[in-house]
């Protein structure tokens, strides 16, 4: 399956890596392309199937109106850790993810690779388990798709229920961020679900 990344740092790269170690063609969408598998925004979503945003929440809008995205799934992996445009009020009540659709135009829009750290999508395995990846989408296939790239790259995927659910797992990626750097329990601690 071809993947494109939308964007280079941290998050983009490891979940790139994981995804072509699995044996999907992955391309990433930058500013400065240098040919190679870094391209335009333009060139990288053209001919995939899945399109992830790892940009930094304040260049989504920018990037992603106007941007071609077909009818690729789109993965919003972004958290608007930040009021958006001023806009406080409707920070609270509208997910980055929800704005992400709009912005592109996408009705494939999926919420998922937001509730932890880089080093947990390098490596999700835990004694207990694997960490859970929660995945929020209105569109079954789209969902369906996102739930399988993040079992295969060894996720315990968990379905969050519909986009709107995307508010929740922002507010979950506030817990994991507050945890992991400001009460300094590290980078290396995750999520899980629990079944009887």
């Amino acid at each position: 399956m071809r993947i494109a990344i939308i964007g280079a740092g941290t998050v983009g790269t490891t979940l790139g890596g994981r995804f072509a170690a699995a044996g999907h063609d992955v391309v990433y969408g930058v500013r400065a392309p240098d040919g190679a598998d870094r391209r335009s925004f333009a060139e990288a979503v053209e001919g995939a199937a899945v399109v992830i945003n790892a940009l930094p929440f304040g260049a989504v809008e920018e990037v992603f109106t106007g941007l071609d995205v077909g009818t690729a799934v789109v993965v919003d992996a972004a958290n608007p850790l930040t009021p958006m445009s001023g806009d406080e009020e409707r920070a609270r009540t509208e997910s980055g993810a929800e704005r992400l659709a709009r912005w592109s135009g996408s009705t494939r829009l999926v919420k998922a690779f937001n509730t932890t750290g880089a080093e947990n999508m390098a490596d999700p395995a835990y004694p207990a388990g694997p960490a859970a990846m929660f995945v929020a989408a209105d569109d079954a296939e789209a969902k369906t798709v996102v739930l399988g790239l993040a079992a295969e790259i060894g996720f315990d995927a968990v379905d969050a229920g519909p986009l709107a659910a995307a508010r929740d797992l922002e507010h979950l990626a506030c817990v994991w961020i507050r945890n992991a750097i400001v009460l300094g329990q590290g980078r290396t601690f995750a999520f899980a679900v629990h079944r009887r």
